[in-house]
């Protein structure tokens, strides 16, 4: 049996690792959150060791890795910024690193991780859900076929994601950029690794819109032109989707077709557990693209542009 130990695990996304972790046969032996409202553990790891201070936890870890019991893998929920520090004590442990998006925020970070695999002999992983998504994989498929009989094709790609956020998110570290990474890497970067894996890394980018509820702008990649917008102010949303009291929107427009992927995200981190453990999953190289170009959108200053997206024509 794995052995796994958890940080982060009162946060929002710790539910579908513990989730994952169980239905793939592991063992959470110790977890970790500054916040002690986890009775979540009870429906999965009701007997693992919870620690609220960090000191505590790394201390408990070690002890587990001298007594020839230690863990295997850690699985990273915390807070962005906390990411990187948290793959390290991974790595110095004898253990592999479960992290979630974002992998961390900056590059130069990235690239001492990388180093650091290769000296500890232990590996990173990275959750990137949509590439195993069903809708994902095929349209990927598809693209792939296309581009063989025409090598220079350029597709039309117009992305629009609003998930509705309250006056808690700008209050929480998420509302921090130098904490989250803001609107691009917070709610962004698996769309931004998902547009890069499909149609290739970016060339150019613009941002158009930034403020700290709202980001748009324009990536011109190896094979697609996209617009995008990203948002947490629940009054970009359309009005029909405020009409019904919807709090998301999702939409991919492929040259002025709606690609439908609204399903299928239920077992994603199951199934990304159910790849590592055999063997497959993402490992921190393939953050590297996104990472680079969230961090890239984070930096840019405002311009106006001619590829706006629709939202920002209204």
């Amino acid at each position: 049996m794995k052995k796994f130990a958890i940080t982060g695990v009162g946060g929002f996304v710790a539910p579908r690792h513990l989730k994952a972790i169980k239905e793939n046969g592991g063992e959470v032996v110790c977890a970790l959150d500054i916040h002690d409202s986890v009775g979540i553990m009870d429906s999965y790891f009701p007997e693992a060791h919870f620690f609220t201070e960090f000191e505590r936890f790394d201390r408990h870890i070690e002890k587990l890795r001298r007594q020839k019991e230690g863990i295997t893998h850690l699985s990273v929920c915390s807070p962005n910024y906390l990411h990187d520090a948290h793959i390290r004590l991974a790595l110095r442990n004898g253990a592999d690193a479960i992290c979630e998006k974002p992998l961390v925020l900056t590059p130069w970070n990235l690239d001492a991780l990388l180093e650091l695999e290769g000296e500890y002999q232990k590996n990173i992983y990275t959750i990137l859900q949509l590439r195993l998504h069903p809708k994902i994989i095929a349209l990927r498929e598809k693209v792939q076929q296309e581009l063989k009989e025409n090598p220079h094709k350029i597709y039309e790609l117009e992305l629009t994601y609003i998930t509705s956020r309250g006056r808690w998110y700008f209050t929480s570290w998420k509302g921090d950029e130098s904490k989250s990474g803001g609107i691009a890497s917070n709610i962004g970067v698996h769309f931004f690794d998902m547009l890069q894996w499909i149609f290739g890394e970016c060339k150019e980018a613009e941002v158009h819109l930034s403020n700290p509820k709202t980001k748009a702008g324009y990536l011109e990649l190896e094979h697609a032109r996209v617009k995008w917008f990203l948002s947490v102010d629940r009054q970009t949303l359309p009005s029909e989707v405020q009409a019904a009291q919807k709090p998301t929107f999702r939409s991919l427009r492929l040259d002025g077709d709606e690609f439908e992927f609204s399903d299928g995200f239920t077992d994603l981190h199951t199934e990304s557990y159910r790849d590592i453990l055999s063997g497959g999953g993402f490992r921190a190289i393939e953050a590297k693209a996104s990472v680079d170009l969230t961090y890239k959108i984070r930096h840019m200053k405002t311009k106006s542009g001619d590829c706006l997206h629709s939202f920002l024509k209204a």
